[in-house]
């Protein structure tokens, strides 16, 4: 019962033992970079936002209340 799945993991155990030193430490290096270059600017955005909520919470409210309304009503409608 050889299911595609099955044979998918076993062709990728395969490529990954034929696979060279250089190949996988590349790989792994542009997975570490991908992570870093995903999660790092979406903390610094979260960040910047606290910031200025702390600093102008009534502008703040305001822009969410106005997103707020304009999703809700392009969900409506």
């Amino acid at each position: 019962m050889n299911s595609p799945t099955m044979r998918s993991e076993t062709s990728n155990r395969r490529s990954e033992s034929t696979a060279s030193p250089s190949t996988q430490a590349a790989a792994e290096k542009l997975q570490q970079c991908s992570t870093h270059y995903v999660t790092e600017p979406a903390k610094d955005i979260m960040g910047r936002l606290s910031e200025y909520a702390h600093e102008k919470p009534d502008v703040a409210a305001m822009w969410c209340f106005g997103l707020g309304l304009i999703v809700g009503w392009k969900l409506r409608g």
